[in-house]
């Protein structure tokens, strides 16, 4: 067995977790690895993980096949051809025919996917609660929110997102009047636009669900019949059209983001000076920070890009396939990174618009999102460096989550 990879640093999360995912498959994926491998295996990945974990992760070498390269390291390093990164363990002794068994899982990438998921769809719920701050800061109409809009037009996330913001808003069924018939569109459509993000992360963690759960390994030993049946579930070409799906998706909210942060800096809807700006004449006040959100957004825009559109032909032509579902997890966790500093810019330019004009807050969750706001981001009236206040909004964003 020979294994190659690029290597880099992988968070620590995502490691264990690609442990456990491997431990499962041994575990309970009926996978042609011999009992003594298999007792062996799944004690030294629990006593491993305990400790430091492996040495070195592989970076580069799944297309979407399986994480041929990561999982080669981790037989070796079982096999004690490579070091554990803390202490030693008895190697294993492994056949020829073992290796297969070793290798046969997307566990890395899967993951990985689950940690760009969760991490994604924390901050979509973010989104409702800055949404609904900048809402407040412009004086917006929530007739658009209405339930009878959205049971006319019923998307589950729509219907979703519309309810979300209906209890961060209103302390009763009664739509505030707002200042105008009808706004902006980042604050009148983002229900629409929120809406197949929502969906898209539901797909994905569908599609999550099955994958980190199933017995996927090639070749499928059968008990029952004590056959062996050779076939294709490596290919993980559901995971990748999900998050192509899902990056797509967050790319329109994202540009809904930036939208409302200008018009927060717009005297005509906020009724508050240019950029939010106090002290002398000329100054900026939070204009930087649509420079930031849109740097942000082109980045995301680069990641969005779909990677299902391209294949690889290997294995002298039998492998004739590749779904690059790695790559996709990889997009997303790049444009989840993105999306989170232009949610924080937003969120930003709410909080100060807030702070200047004085407005009150619905006796909702909502006033206890400002309260973590004012007490987290610090108020400071001339202008000023941003990127610590950036730096601490992204932070703040997990917390306004689970409100």
């Amino acid at each position: 067995m020979s294994g190659f990879g690029v290597f880099e640093p992988d968070r620590h999360a995502a490691e264990q977790d690609e442990r456990a995912g491997r431990r499962h498959d041994f575990r309970d994926g009926p996978v042609e690895l011999r009992p003594r491998h298999l007792r062996a295996a799944v004690q030294s990945f629990g006593t491993q993980q305990q400790q430091h974990g492996l040495q070195e992760h592989p970076g580069i070498g799944a297309i979407g096949t399986g994480d041929l390269t990561v999982l080669a390291e981790v037989a070796l390093t079982l096999a004690g051809e490579l070091p554990w990164a803390a202490g030693d363990l008895d190697p294993l002794a492994i056949s020829p025919g073992d290796a297969l068994a070793f290798i046969s899982s997307n566990a890395a990438t899967l993951a990985e996917a689950v940690l760009a998921w969760h991490d994604l769809t924390r901050l979509l719920s973010a989104s409702h609660v800055v949404t609904a701050l900048t809402f407040v800061a412009l004086g917006g109409s929530a007739e658009a929110y209405s339930a009878r809009v959205h049971a006319a037009r019923p998307h589950p996330g729509a219907v979703a997102c519309a309810a979300a913001l209906r209890r961060l808003l209103l302390t009763d069924d009664e739509a505030v009047e707002g200042r105008r018939i009808q706004d902006p569109f980042g604050l009148r459509a983002f229900p629409q636009v929120q809406s197949p993000a929502l969906d898209a992360a539901a797909w994905v963690q569908r599609v999550l669900d099955i994958d980190i759960n199933a017995a996927a390994e090639n070749p499928l030993i059968d008990v029952e019949t004590e056959q062996a049946y050779h076939h294709g579930q490596f290919s993980t070409a559901q995971v990748a059209l999900a998050f192509d799906h899902l990056r797509a998706a967050l790319h329109h909210v994202a540009e809904l983001s930036t939208a409302r942060l200008g018009d927060l800096v717009e005297p005509v809807l906020s009724g508050l000076s240019p950029f939010l700006s106090q002290g002398p004449a000329g100054s900026s006040g939070i204009m930087i920070l649509e420079y930031v959100a849109h740097d942000a957004l082109g980045t995301l825009r680069h990641a969005a890009a779909p990677v299902t559109l391209g294949t690889a032909v290997i294995s002298r032509g039998l492998e004739d396939h590749a779904s690059f579902s790695t790559h996709a997890v990889r997009s997303t966790v790049a444009a989840t990174a993105a999306y989170r500093t232009v949610l924080a810019c937003e969120l930003l330019g709410a909080i100060r618009a807030l702070r200047l004009s004085g407005l009150a807050l619905p006796d909702t969750p909502l006033r206890e999102a400002f309260r973590l706001a004012e007490g987290a981001l610090p108020y400071l009236a001339e202008d000023h460096p941003l990127s610590t206040e950036i730096a601490q909004a992204e932070r703040l964003l997990d917390r306004l989550a689970v409100l």
